[in-house]
């Protein structure tokens, strides 16, 4: 098979198209041939050499994945409702870069109608890291006010759709006017350009002085402080990523006063019994919404699966909408 290799840490020049022997699925496993990889973020990180894998993952890189299931035990299939042929959508813990890529088949999702696979890859990982983050940890309930950090993401982008989905109202920052504007078209009840504006002083303003009651943050470092200055009493923080550092400082006095609670998660390392469970909650939950058209994917741009580099170049410039996709 085709496969996307990481040949070195470094820049995305590292990544060069190569040819693997097809992996072969275990108990538990099916192979999907691959018609459409996701980009993410820890994609990134993973081809600078700064996230760890788990214990037993491909070193190919690649979260997420659609194509159609091309073999696996038939107690598995039959458990999971799949045949061989079946459009599915995944959550993997690596190997995403390649025609071919075994999945649990608990993280396996159907293709909701209407969707293509170019869309269905684009929704496993950011889906399943904002339902657990916003809705399972930091439990957003209707008529509260979601904050997120960086609503032009793929992450981003989800949150915002799923939290009005849900009844709550949304405030996103984002780096510019244009991806302001674009928040707002998905969604968002306001914008703030965190650039130009202090987002601090716009949320205030925006809740008349009440705060917002969860925060979703993939910055880290000096927003923690500042995002614990804006939250309304009761308010819970849900930490996924430090894209602006690892050192925060926190007034916990604040944390005292408000009743605030700071979570943090990575889901790459969860069980496949938890991987599942979100899955399965997706599915009744938030698929129904998806095959309706309430929640639509957001795919920025689609490349060749033998781009990766310019894929990843694109992810770095930060200037994308939504999500980024390689076809196979």
């Amino acid at each position: 098979m085709r496969a996307i290799e990481i040949t070195r840490f470094g820049p995305p020049e590292v990544l060069v198209p190569v040819e693997r022997p097809e992996p072969v699925p275990a108990a538990g496993e099916v192979l999907v041939a691959v018609q459409a990889s996701g980009v993410n973020r820890p994609d990134v990180l993973q081809r600078k050499g700064l996230y760890p894998m788990p214990p037993g993952v491909s070193d190919l890189p690649g979260l997420e994945i659609a194509g159609t299931v091309a073999a696996g035990a038939a107690a598995d299939l039959a458990a999971a409702g799949l045949k061989v042929g079946d459009a599915v959508c995944a959550l993997v813990a690596g190997g995403g870069y390649a025609q071919r890529c075994v999945a649990p088949v608990g993280q396996c999702l159907p293709v909701p109608p209407g969707l293509s696979m170019v869309e269905a890859a684009s929704l496993p990982e950011t889906f399943f890291t904002v339902w657990q983050n916003v809705f399972s940890i930091a439990r957003l309930q209707p008529g509260e006010t979601l904050l997120v950090q960086g609503g032009s993401s793929g992450i981003g982008v989800t949150a915002i759709q799923l939290a009005k989905a849900f009844g709550s109202s949304v405030i996103v920052t984002a780096g510019s006017d244009d991806k302001c504007g674009a928040c707002l078209e998905l969604g968002a009840d306001h914008a703030i350009n965190y650039r130009t504006q202090d987002f601090v002083a716009e949320v205030s303003r925006l809740t008349g002085g009440k705060g917002v009651h969860v925060v979703l943050d993939m910055v880290g470092g000096p927003y923690i402080e500042r995002e614990l200055q804006c939250m309304a009493d009761d308010g819970r923080l849900a930490l996924i990523a430090v894209q602006g550092g690892i050192d925060s400082r926190v007034d916990a006095g604040l944390v005292l006063r408000k009743r605030l609670s700071i979570t943090g998660s990575t889901l790459r390392p969860r069980s496949i019994a938890y991987k599942a469970a979100l899955a399965r909650e997706l599915r009744e939950r938030v698929w129904p919404l998806v095959a309706a058209g309430r929640i639509k994917p957001v795919v920025h741009r689609v490349f060749p699966a033998a781009e990766a580099a310019a894929a990843h170049a694109l992810m770095e410039s930060s200037t994308h909408v939504g999500k980024i996709v390689l076809t196979w």
